[in-house]
């Protein structure tokens, strides 16, 4: 009886592997070896890279609200400390949305947190 030698397990999982590398550059995308590292890599980047979205995103969303804010002669951080004492609880995310799709809705809060902090 004539003996296994490359059995469907293996062949399954270079399989697997070399489809995740699809479309990498180059070597990584059609040698086992190099694309099994490329995969490990890429995977280690995306479970990174998830958690740096979010630093990203609130990023971004302050600095839309900075520039909104200095459109209107008051600065973020005053911006901010305005709406905590106000007791007005609104989160970046909506603030920057409201910043560039409903600028009444940002100047009335801009004036709320003005009406709080004194002149200085």
């Amino acid at each position: 009886m004539p003996r296994a030698v490359d059995g469907t397990r293996r062949k399954d999982r270079r399989k697997k592997i070399l489809a995740e590398a699809k479309g990498y550059w180059g070597r990584r995308s059609t040698l086992f070896r190099t694309a099994k590292d490329a995969v490990a890599k890429s995977g280690q980047y995306a479970y990174r890279d998830r958690k740096v979205r979010k630093r990203d995103f609130r990023t971004l969303w302050i600095s839309r609200i900075s520039a909104a804010c200095r459109a209107e002669g008051i600065s973020y951080s005053r911006f901010m400390n305005g709406l905590r004492q106000a007791d007005i609880q609104i989160n970046r995310k909506a603030l920057s949305n409201m910043a560039i799709e409903d600028n009444e809705a940002f100047k009335s809060l801009i004036e709320k947190a003005r009406q709080v902090t004194p002149a200085s």
